[in-house]
């Protein structure tokens, strides 16, 4: 799994196997975390974190790709992949979430393409509508009582 967009382009930095970086981390373009990050904050275009990636922090990024271990939550202006050997404690915010067969995730996942508002109104006030109803379908119903 590559970050690469075409033959040209290369992961812009990399946090190596047997790596440790603390503190915050801000790049313009593609990280490669096969070490260890921890720290307040972690911002990259595209973040790849491979199988040996261990990482403690809240992550934005245009796209994520996690292969390894993410405890802190997980902000993606386009997507999310969590690959089969991923395990994740956190929240995810992204348009596109992809998981596959085998990932562990605790945490809350909102897919929305608006990661600022909560969608909780929008949708309640789709489901309202219709206004349909039990006694629209069948009319007034009467209950033993009113018998």
């Amino acid at each position: 799994m590559a970050l690469v967009k075409n033959s040209s382009e290369v992961t812009n930095s990399t946090i190596g196997e047997n790596s440790y970086f603390n503190g915050k981390f801000f790049i313009n373009g593609s990280l490669k975390i096969d070490g260890k990050f921890e720290g307040k904050s972690l911002q990259a275009e595209q973040l790849y974190i491979g199988a040996s990636g261990k990482v403690r922090t809240n992550i934005t990024a245009a796209s994520v790709i996690i292969e390894g271990i993410v405890i802190g939550n997980i902000t993606a202006r386009n997507r999310v992949m969590l690959l089969p050997t991923s395990r994740i404690l956190g929240d995810i915010r992204t348009p596109e979430l992809i998981i596959q067969n085998g990932v562990v995730l605790e945490g809350r996942c909102i897919i929305s393409s608006d990661l600022k508002h909560s969608n909780k109104d929008h949708i309640e006030l789709e489901y309202a509508k219709d206004s349909l109803t039990l006694e629209r379908l069948f009319g007034k119903q009467t209950t033993a009582k009113e018998a």
